[in-house]
């Protein structure tokens, strides 16, 4: 496939996914380091309520929400399924499958223990250092459905990120003639990015996080690994800021 292609392909997956949400991230830091107080003095909400006294159309508009924000993992599963004419390939070639289940459960679990533990030591001290807004993890109505559709959305994220940001843009890049330095660098700068909304602790953990994951990525050739162990970094902060917030003194709060 010509590099001209190559190029748009991977500008117009990330202008309607991650590329975009970096640039909103940007914005929305500027917009905090320009109102007055400190970065702890606001809030960043990552699971509101859409309609909190209308439980059925609040569930709806999560649903949607969580749905239409894997349209572009299916536009890149399109595209890598053309590479080879739709003769083969697809997410097989960024190890997005099944077919290594055990290990990517097991390998998945290390890393989110490792990574979750030392990312919430760091966001604490990024806070207590008035680095870092104040994470809202969920601020959902306390419904039936509420623990599902932050599980979803956790899962969602995951897949969303890894896929894109580790397994899609690490193949073009790699097709283009980048580096394996210039690769890393570009992932990881584009993970801290579009967590910039956090604060400044925010950008710096997701970047280690990047490095992290594309080394990981490389060694096993598989995305998938990074997927679970997302999903349970997620999952963890989500429910777990559901359970504890406003019952333990060292979590903040908005």
């Amino acid at each position: 496939m010509p590099a001209r292609a190559l190029r748009h392909e991977l500008l117009l997956v990330l202008g309607v996914s991650l590329g975009a949400s970096a640039i909103r991230a940007l914005v929305s830091f500027t917009g905090v380091l320009t109102r007055p107080g400190g970065l702890s003095d606001h809030a960043a909400n990552l699971n509101s309520s859409r309609a909190p006294d209308r439980p059925w159309l609040d569930l709806a508009w999560q649903l949607v929400g969580i749905g239409t924000a894997l349209v572009p993992v299916a536009l890149v599963a399109h595209l890598l399924l053309r590479e080879y004419g739709y003769r083969g390939g697809g997410m097989r070639l960024i190890g997005f499958d099944t077919t290594r289940t055990r290990f990517d459960l097991a390998w998945g679990a290390v890393v989110a223990a490792g990574i979750g533990g030392s990312g919430l030591a760091l966001y604490l001290g990024a806070h207590a250092a008035g680095a870092n807004l104040t994470v809202v993890p969920e601020s959902l109505p306390d419904v039936w459905w509420k623990y599902p559709v932050l599980i979803a959305s956790a899962v969602q994220n995951s897949v969303l990120e890894e896929v894109i940001v580790v397994g899609f843009l690490l193949r073009r890049l790699d097709q283009l003639g980048w580096s394996p330095l210039g690769a890393l660098t570009a992932s990881a700068l584009l993970r801290g990015t579009y967590h910039l909304y956090q604060g400044i602790g925010g950008f710096f953990g997701n970047v280690a996080m990047g490095v992290i994951f594309v080394w990981l990525y490389r060694r096993w050739g598989r995305v998938m690994p990074l997927v679970v162990a997302h999903a349970l970094i997620d999952i963890v902060a989500f429910v777990g800021y559901g359970l504890l917030a406003g019952r333990v003194g060292w979590l903040p709060t908005a």
